[in-house]
């Protein structure tokens, strides 16, 4: 059994930015990194749905400490992974990923404080052990979709679609296709799709807000051009990091008013033709779902063609050729495309057991968004829902290193969040998203107060204020060697 002080399941963005701070943090550390699937890339490279790209600048989506190479600030999938990948081979760390390792246990001993995994590698049984586990596992199934109500589905005679198991051999030209969803996979597909369909109908329960950014920042472009790369990547870093977090921010504190500057702007987007208080006025505010962004208002334009268009609508039922809605509209389909979300959970999916007992993750509490009550030498690596992973996925990592080193530190050989139970301050789930796929996976995710430490992911301002001034006692237990042991 291969044994380690870290092992990182998932060779994401994520993934790849554990082992970077690692290595540059913790030089005298081992570790591995443990990954399902035969590439690098996670998210970017597992997706290959027509379109599929960033809904957030790469400035601050991409890794803090490898620059952006291309003046596209919001990219396709393929230029991402390939970033991933250049990002680790240049770092050595593609050495240390082990492809078609999928982790299908974790056990805790606190006798050995250790951890073991069993792992799958191909047909190949085997067990890793580390003193701390790093999950970069991202909070969605990768083998699972979220299962949506569709009646009448298995009619249809035309071919159904899924974003997330996307047929490579499907062609859609010159054929109707219905993208049955309002949300980022929905809005990157349409204005793609309607290129050479024969007609694209975006079918949504209920709207959602988008909003147009440039493809190309200018002042990204101005800086990348006059000066050296790593002072250009610094201050594009921290400019586009203050502008994400400052509309958020409004958006989150002054919902009437970002909702007024949203419509205004969808409405000078949109065809005269198309009733925005209809299909683009959402019942919800700003940010209690995700805003989804198109470049160059790529999405606006596709519904000014002949070809696109938004109905707001339910189902009754699908028929052999179609869709037929509840206000009696046929809309015929040889292609229909269920874009409703994702299914969600945390750790890969796999129930940890420590000390022989299995740790639902439902039942858990949230320490500062990076540990779970009850869970030793372990953390969860989340980004953020309301602005760019990354960042948040970045501030988890340091925080654990932290925790790491306060360990060590005290010469303790375990760590973990302990928390008391206080009926003055309920739980509350740790992702207050609206969007139904969140709503469905509540009984999955961990739970918090809202007070001090046992919180999700807030902001980067916030956090990394935390991050250089919080209390790495309140809230966990240390454990010393026993005299026997020493």
């Amino acid at each position: 059994m291969e044994e380690y002080d870290f092992i990182i399941i998932g060779a994401g963005l994520s993934g790849v930015d554990a082992a970077y701070r690692l290595k540059t943090q913790l030089p005298d550390c081992s570790y591995t990194i443990l990954e399902a699937r035969e590439e690098i890339g996670g998210t970017w490279s597992f997706f290959k749905f027509p379109g599929v790209r960033s809904d957030s600048e790469l400035a601050v989506l991409g890794l803090p400490w490898r620059p952006w190479p291309h003046e596209n600030d919001m990219a396709d999938a393929h230029l991402i992974r390939e970033y991933i990948e250049d990002a680790a081979r240049a770092e050595g760390i593609d050495k240390k990923i082990r492809f078609g390792h999928r982790v299908n246990g974790a056990s805790w001993s606190s006798e050995e404080q250790r951890w073991t995994l069993s792992v799958l590698a191909g047909d190949v049984k085997k067990e890793y052990s580390a003193n701390f586990l790093l999950a970069c596992t991202g909070y969605y199934d990768y083998e699972k979709p979220l299962q949506a109500n569709i009646p009448g589905i298995e009619n249809f005679q035309g071919t159904v679609a899924h974003p997330q198991f996307w047929p490579q051999d499907i062609d859609y030209a010159g054929k109707k296709v219905i993208i049955i969803g309002s949300g980022a996979t929905a809005v990157t597909m349409v204005p793609v799709v309607a290129k050479t369909a024969s007609h694209v109908t975006m079918l949504q329960r209920s709207p959602s807000y988008v909003m147009s950014l440039p493809l190309s920042s200018p002042v990204n472009v101005w800086l990348k051009r006059n000066l050296p790369e790593h002072i250009a990547h610094s201050i594009n870093w921290w400019l586009s990091l203050i502008a994400e977090n400052l509309f958020s921010s409004f958006s989150i504190n002054f919902p009437n008013q970002m909702r007024k500057i949203l419509m205004k702007e969808m409405r000078a987007e949109l065809p005269a033709d198309i009733d925005v208080d209809v299909h683009f006025n959402p019942r919800y505010d700003p940010w209690d779902q995700r805003v989804c962004m198109c470049p160059d208002g790529d999405f606006f334009k596709a519904l000014h063609q002949d070809n696109c268009d938004v109905v707001t609508d339910r189902i009754q039922k699908v028929t052999e050729d179609g869709i037929l809605t509840e206000s009696g509209k046929k809309l015929e389909a040889d292609i229909i495309v269920p874009a409703t979300g994702l299914n969600l959970h945390l750790f890969g999916g796999i129930t940890p057991v420590v000390d022989g007992e299995p740790l639902e993750i439902g039942t858990r509490y949230c320490w500062r968004g990076a540990m779970l009550s009850g869970l030793p030498n372990a953390g969860t690596v989340t980004g953020y829902t309301t602005t760019s992973w990354t960042v948040g996925a970045d501030a988890s990592i340091k925080l654990l290193i932290s925790v790491w080193k306060r360990m060590k530190k005290v010469g303790a050989t375990s760590v973990v969040p302990v928390h008391a139970q206080d009926d003055t301050h309920p739980s509350k789930p740790v992702v207050a998203h609206s969007s139904t796929y969140f709503v469905m996976a509540q009984s999955r995710f961990p739970r918090i107060t809202g007070r001090s430490p046992w919180y999700g992911r807030k902001n980067a301002f916030f956090d990394y204020f935390q991050l250089w001034f919080g209390n790495l006692s309140k809230g966990l237990e240390y454990t010393l060697p026993s005299k026997k042991d020493e």
